[in-house]
């Protein structure tokens, strides 16, 4: 087999996987608990700008991270890459979705107790009625950028991998 096959394989494998996550955004995918340390983290890491920011620094953050390593990978030229790390910020936002729709009836569980980030910022901004419309709006941002990241990943699944000489015979 390939590295392009290779490559191509895991497009797929990423896209069958997505179209999971998808539809059972919340029920314990690989990245699941990831995801939780980097958004328990982005609490901590914006505490110093206040409530707010607090409230917001783990979905921040969620984003920022694997956002980061899109950047990354870009910068270096490797588009294979940063597809797949731009399916995580898709993933990321099909969590947040769940965790924003959840803001009034607050049926999932929090880490430690506490209060529902999005309920407080919500609540805050005088949308809390609102919570589900904007879950899924957030929902579809997400379910675009995983096309577009699939199409990314795709897309340079047949280029020659970043780092790799090409043999050419004369």
């Amino acid at each position: 087999m390939t590295a392009k096959n290779l490559r191509r394989g895991a497009v797929a494998l990423l896209a069958i996987y997505g179209l999971f996550c998808l539809l059972s955004p919340n029920s314990g995918r690989l990245l699941d608990g990831v995801d939780l340390a980097i958004h328990e983290s982005g609490h901590l890491v914006f505490s110093p700008f206040g409530e707010i920011l607090t409230a917001l620094g783990g979905t921040l953050f969620q984003l920022i991270i694997p956002g980061t390593f899109v950047v990354y990978f870009w910068r270096r030229g490797d588009r294979y890459a940063a597809g797949f790390a731009l399916w995580w910020v898709a993933q990321n936002l099909w969590n947040i979705s769940v965790y924003i729709a959840d803001a009034r009836t607050q049926n999932l569980p929090l880490v430690g107790g506490g209060e529902h980030d999005w309920a407080y910022l919500l609540g805050q901004a005088g949308w809390l009625a609102r919570d589900v419309a904007i879950g899924q709006a957030v929902h579809v941002t997400g379910v675009v950028i995983y096309l577009i990241a699939l199409g990314l990943a795709a897309a340079s699944a047949s280029r020659q991998p970043v780092g790799q000489a090409t043999l050419e015979l004369a």
